[in-house]
């Protein structure tokens, strides 16, 4: 334990599911992390429970997508903690449709939140990361940042039914190994992370409708009980991912263990 004492971490979609063990789990190694999501009310909750357990956490509760907020979620840490050392892009759902009936603003809000999003927050980030890596380089302190971005092998594989979403995930993987090209100098290793089927509010297993109200939109979430079963009969281990094993192959890039790999696509599949 404490492992990362004393690193800064802001993840995304970090209120609920992957995004919250994340955060719980860098917590527990003695990070110190700005808690986001949409709402504030699950923010509040994951930032109480790193507290208790004597941790330390912040809340920047919105939207990723809303203007502005990569400024605000960028400058919580900065003007909290007064450092900056591990970004994890997390945030996101899926609205699908096939291509002759998906809208554009389906498509666009796909982009928005997956891709735009994290390209603004990187951007907002790269001015302080660079004068910092400058300043420890000069000191002959070696300090390696961390980015850690989220796709999915939707991105990487193709998904029926999502060319929005899958269009978005695949870009995020182009993102990550350019962005660690143009960071390496300031001694940030820039990853991505795609997971398989893992188990969450998004992928239950549910023939009712279900909705979630995401900026004004009703969202349907869930995928048919019948589909779940066949999916976990693909997987080689039998069974779905875990929201703690998905949030496992986060933290372990961020580990020090991890200092020299860049530029790298991790699948985290059960064998898929």
């Amino acid at each position: 334990m404490g492992t990362l004492n004393g690193r800064v971490a802001i993840v995304t979609g970090s209120g609920r599911g992957i995004g919250r063990e994340v955060a719980v789990q860098l917590a527990e190694l003695g990070v110190k992390v700005v808690v986001n999501d949409l709402d504030a009310g699950p923010a509040d909750e994951v930032v109480a429970e790193i507290k208790a357990a004597g941790g330390e956490a912040v809340a920047c509760a919105g939207s990723v997508t809303e203007a502005g907020f990569a400024e605000r979620f960028v400058g919580t840490a900065i003007d909290t903690y007064g450092d900056l050392h591990i970004i994890i892009n997390n945030a996101g759902y899926t609205w699908d449709a096939v291509i002759q009936k998906m809208t554009e603003e389906q498509f666009d809000a796909m982009i928005d939140v997956h891709l735009k999003a994290p390209w603004r927050i990187l951007k907002e980030a790269a001015e302080f990361i660079r004068v910092k890596s400058k300043g420890e380089t000069q000191e002959g302190n070696l300090i390696v940042r961390k980015v850690v971005n989220i796709s999915s092998i939707s991105g990487t594989r193709g998904n029926a039914g999502q060319t929005n979403y899958s269009s978005a995930k695949a870009a995020v993987v182009g993102l990550s190994k350019t962005l660690a090209k143009e960071w390496g100098r300031y001694n940030v290793a820039v990853n991505s992370v795609a997971f398989g089927f893992v188990e969450t509010r998004l992928t239950e297993a549910t023939d009712e409708k279900k909705l979630i109200e995401i900026e004004g939109k009703e969202i349907p979430v869930g995928v048919p009980v019948q589909n779940v079963a066949a999916a976990k009969m693909m997987i080689p281990m039998g069974r779905a991912g875990t929201p703690i094993e998905a949030a496992g192959a986060v933290v372990a890039l961020c580990l020090p263990q991890s200092d020299y790999i860049s530029g790298q696509l991790i699948e985290v599949t059960g064998g898929l």
